[in-house]
């Protein structure tokens, strides 16, 4: 196989192995006495909503959940709807208000089973009193924009709906198992979708703290919200040893590691040793390439700290502090930054893609790069590093013909990286 297909070859086998079909069945509680709601939210939530009804054919099931638009699958006894992300939308607001409903109705004897997976925050955003939609996209897209890391993002997020940081948890007067599939780093409840049904130790102050330190000039009724929150005049979300957390329970079945894992068998299983570096990594996606490049670099070179051929494989959550007007994802922005720094360095061959199939904003999952990148660029007349400054890798790998597109993969649990070095 040639070092482009073994790439390709790693991803998919590492997102088969995070899909709902493969990861769900195991969790699945048995359908109590009484009605069985299932509500959820997330880029897996339709595909895990499919696997519920099909390994639960006889069970009394209803529900609803909130995906990404194109994220949707066939189902008969839960509803699915798809809604806006990364930015909110009506849909995801109308959504968002019909699941709270849903959850205030059920009755202390029901069982609700919640499938949360990376996205949720978004398709959840049902804003509190006084904040509009327009002002959750004015700052939703400010703070994607701004480099901050997702916990950052999720802690004004709770802060400003009625859905997240614990609140479906207050809420709901039934027992709750709520099965995660993680796209965070620390796989922290918390986090994942904003913690719906998690407790919040953020508090309104941190939230305006972020903004100060990010340099965002939220929108007017966003401040006057964290304001009065800080002075104690609005209730704060639902805190660690809140009465309510006693009915849930929580359960992270899949996330990046399981999806390195499935690459790391993938690679051995075709003659290459797999280094697994971890599902850890955040920071900026270029600074992170400039690590990964050095290590490259030392392994070609000098056989340390492991001979080749080998991959190495990692996984987190990069960003993106955007200043030009380019198209790119964080995956794309990593392998633009990790060929410049690698600069035709023989036999380095790397995949970056984010495991939902759709880098940032853009139809690409991600991109591949090989010795030859920066030459064949060359002679397309592209400037390189004008690209990377314009945070333009889409448009770069693209006049390459080097994009890796999937389409919606309808699960999520992060960047993955693999850097083959033959």
């Amino acid at each position: 196989m040639t070092p482009r297909e073994l790439l390709i070859g790693g991803f998919h086998a590492a997102i088969a192995a995070v899909q709902a079909d493969a990861v769900l069945p195991a969790y699945l509680p048995e359908p109590a006495q009484g009605r069985f709601i299932v509500v959820g939210a997330g880029k897996a939530a339709a595909a895990m909503a499919a696997c519920v009804e099909a390994r639960l054919p006889d069970a009394e099931l209803s529900g609803l959940v909130i995906t990404r638009h194109g994220h949707g699958v066939p189902t008969q006894r839960i509803e699915v709807i798809e809604a806006g992300h990364p930015l909110p939308d009506a849909a995801g607001l109308a959504a968002a208000q019909r699941l709270l409903d849903r959850v205030r109705a059920v009755k202390p004897e029901d069982h609700v089973l919640a499938l949360i997976s990376g996205g949720g925050s978004s398709l959840l955003s049902l804003p509190v009193a006084g904040v509009s939609l327009a002002d959750l996209q004015i700052l939703s897209a400010a703070l994607l924009n701004s480099g901050a890391p997702i916990a950052e993002i999720n802690t004004l997020r709770k802060h400003l709906s009625q859905t997240l940081g614990g609140r479906l948890a207050a809420a709901c007067q039934a027992p709750i198992t709520a099965l995660l599939i993680s796209d965070v780093s620390d796989d922290d409840p918390a986090v994942i979708a904003s913690g719906p049904f998690a407790p919040d130790a953020s508090i309104y102050a941190d939230a305006l703290a972020i903004l100060t330190r990010r340099g965002i000039a939220a929108p007017a009724a966003i401040q006057r919200h964290l304001i009065a929150g800080a002075a104690g005049k609005t209730d704060e979300t639902p805190k660690p040893g809140n009465a309510c957390f006693a009915r849930v329970t929580q359960q992270v079945i899949a996330n990046g590691r399981t999806a390195l894992l499935a690459a790391a068998d993938y690679f051995q299983a075709h003659g290459i040793r797999p280094v697994i570096l971890g599902d850890t990594y955040s920071g900026e996606a270029r600074e992170v390439a400039q690590v990964f490049a050095a290590l490259a670099r030392e392994i070609r070179q000098h056989g340390n700290p492991w001979p080749t051929p080998l991959v190495l494989l990692s996984g987190g959550e990069t960003s993106v502090t955007v200043h030009g007007q380019g198209r790119g994802g964080r995956n794309s922005e990593f392998l633009l930054a990790l060929a410049i720094a690698l600069n035709g360095l023989a036999d380095v061959h790397a995949l970056a893609a984010d495991s939902d199939g759709i880098d940032g904003t853009q139809d690409n999952a991600g991109a591949i790069i090989a010795p030859d990148s920066l030459a064949r660029a060359a002679t397309l007349g592209i400037e390189v590093q004008n690209k990377l400054d314009q945070h333009d890798a889409y448009t770069f790998f693209a006049a390459l013909n080097d994009l890796v597109m999937t389409g919606p993969t309808r699960t999520n649990v992060n960047d993955f990286r693999a850097i083959l070095i033959v």
